[in-house]
C-alpha cells in the first residue's frame, strides 16, 4: 500500500491512499481498513503471479490494476483515474435540534449546496440541495447546534477509470457502501478480470457499463 506521489517497483498491482487524517481536515470516512483489506485480496488473488503469466512475465506499469482510495469527495489521490477507485462520504440531513441562523453550514459549503430559509415561527433552518450536494459531511462539522447531522455514512465505488491514450474517468456505482460492500465488489472486479483480461488487459478496457461486471 503507497500514498499518492510515493514511486515503487511494478508489482503488478497497487492499492494507494491519501493522506487521510494525518495531514487532512476534510475526512469524511476514514478509508484506512479498508486499504488494508484490499491490499490483502489483491495478494489473495495473486494479481502478480496472474499477470506475469498473461504477459510472458513482464510486467508493465501500464498493466498494473489499481485501486486508489480518498477519505472525502476532493480526492487529492485520483480515484476517478484508477481501475477501482474509492471515496468516503457522508450525507448530511437537518435534525431537529434549532437552528442558530449563523450561516456558517453555508459559507463552509464549497458547492452551494446550503441555504437558510424563513420558517413559520420567524427561526431559520438550512435547507440542502443534493443535486449539488457532494457528501463530505463538511456542513455537519461546522454546525455549533447540530441542527445538521450525518444522516449515512459509506464508501462510493468508481470502476474503470484510466489514463493513457485513451483516457476514461470510472463510472460511479448508484448509492452509498458498508465496508463489507466494498470488499465484495472488489471480490467481484477481482475475479472478472482474472476471467475476461488478456495479454495484460487494463480492468477498465473490459467492459463498457458497470452491469457487465455484476451480470
Amino acid at each position: 500500500m503507497t500514498k499518492t506521489g510515493q514511486k515503487k517497483p511494478v508489482t503488478g498491482y497497487d492499492v494507494s491512499v491519501c493522506f487521510g487524517s494525518k495531514g487532512c481536515p476534510h475526512v469524511a470516512l476514514s478509508t484506512a481498513d479498508l486499504a488494508r483489506k484490499l491490499t490483502f485480496l489483491l495478494t489473495q488473488a495473486d494479481i502478480p503471479g496472474f499477470l506475469k503469466s498473461s504477459t510472458n512475465g513482464k510486467i508493465r506499469p501500464h498493466h498494473e490494476l489499481r485501486i486508489v482510495l480518498s477519505d472525502c469527495p476532493n480526492a487529492c489521490s485520483r480515484p476517478q483515474i484508477a481501475d477501482i477507485g474509492i471515496i468516503g462520504a457522508v450525507v448530511p440531513g437537518v435534525g431537529d435540534a434549532a437552528c442558530t441562523g449563523c450561516n456558517a453550514c453555508v459559507r463552509k459549503c464549497p458547492d452551494r449546496a446550503i441555504r437558510l430559509t424563513d420558517t413559520s415561527d420567524g427561526n431559520k433552518t438550512p435547507v440542502i440541495d443534493m443535486n449539488l450536494c457532494q457528501r463530505c459531511g463538511q456542513c455537519v462539522h461546522v454546525c455549533p447546534g447540530r441542527t445538521l447531522e450525518p444522516v449515512q455514512s459509506g464508501f462510493r465505488i468508481l470502476l474503470g477509470g484510466r489514463l493513457g491514450r485513451h483516457p476514461r474517468l470510472a463510472m460511479e456505482m448508484p448509492g452509498l457502501h458498508s465496508h463489507d460492500q466494498v470488499v465484495a465488489t472488489v471480490e467481484t472486479c477481482l475475479n472478472y478480470y482474472k476471467t475476461h483480461s488478456r495479454n495484460g488487459q487494463r480492468f477498465s478496457h473490459l467492459f463498457s457499463r458497470i452491469d457487465q461486471v455484476f451480470a
